[in-house]
C-alpha cells in the first residue's frame, strides 16, 4: 500500500506540474503533450507500472478491509471516531471515486472518446482542455474528485509518515499538519485549472 501509494503520489505531482503549464498558453501545453507522445515505448512503460500500482493499490485495500472486518466481526453498538479523521474515514470509497473520474478523465481528455460540448482534436492538448473544462458539470465533476483526492492524500501522507516510524507525539503535530498542506496545495493546483476556464481567464 505504502510503495505503490508513493508511486503514485510522484505521479499526481508530476501531473500537476505538466498540467499548470496551460497558463503559459497552447504553444506551450501542447509542446508537452508531444514531448510526452514522442517518449514513444518509455510512455507505455510508465503507464503500464501506474497501472500495476493502481491494481495493486485496490488490491491491498481489500485485503486490509477484510482483516479490519475479521478483527472485529460483530459490529459495535454504537460506533463513534474518537482519534480518527474524516479523511481517514473517507479512505474506502473516496478511493472508488477518485478511480471513477480517473477513467472518465482518460477517456476524455486522453482517448478522446468522451468530449461533451466540442470535437476532440488529436494533439491540441490546449483546445481538448479549455473546451472539456467549459462545460460546467465536466468542471464540476473534477472539481469534487480532486477534492475526494485531496482527502485521500491527506492521510495516505501521514499513513506513510507512520509507516516510516516517524510518529513520535513530538513530531505527529507538525507533520499531520504536513500532509494536510501538501494535499491542500495539491488540490488548490488542480482545481485552478477548471476554475480559470469557467471564469474565462483561460480562453
Amino acid at each position: 500500500m505504502a510503495v505503490t501509494g508513493a508511486i503514485l503520489f510522484l505521479f499526481v505531482v508530476g501531473h500537476l506540474l505538466g498540467n499548470l503549464q496551460i497558463f503559459d498558453g497552447a504553444s506551450r501545453l501542447n509542446a508537452y503533450g508531444r514531448l510526452l507522445h514522442n517518449l514513444g515505448e518509455l510512455l507505455w512503460i510508465v503507464r503500464a507500472v501506474l497501472v500495476v500500482c493502481v491494481l495493486l493499490h485496490i488490491a491491498t485495500a481489500a485485503q486490509l478491509a477484510v482483516r479490519n472486518w475479521q478483527a472485529r466481526s460483530v459490529g459495535y453498538r454504537r460506533k463513534r471516531s474518537i482519534n480518527s479523521t474524516y479523511a481517514a474515514r473517507t479512505m474506502y470509497w473516496s478511493g472508488p471515486i477518485v478511480m471513477a473520474f480517473v477513467i472518465f478523465h482518460l477517456l476524455e481528455f486522453t482517448a478522446g472518446y468522451i468530449h461533451p460540448g466540442s470535437r476532440f482534436t488529436e494533439g491540441d492538448v490546449y483546445h481538448n482542455v479549455v473546451a472539456g473544462f467549459r462545460v460546467w458539470w465536466v468542471s464540476a465533476w473534477y472539481i469534487v474528485s480532486i477534492t475526494l483526492l485531496g482527502f485521500h492524500l491527506r492521510h495516505g501522507i501521514w499513513s506513510a509518515f507512520q509507516s516510516l516510524g516517524i510518529n513520535h507525539p513530538r513530531h505527529t503535530p507538525v507533520l499531520k499538519l504536513g500532509a494536510l498542506w501538501i494535499a491542500g496545495l495539491i488540490v488548490v493546483g488542480y482545481i485552478s485549472i477548471p476554475i480559470s476556464v469557467l471564469l474565462g481567464w483561460v480562453r
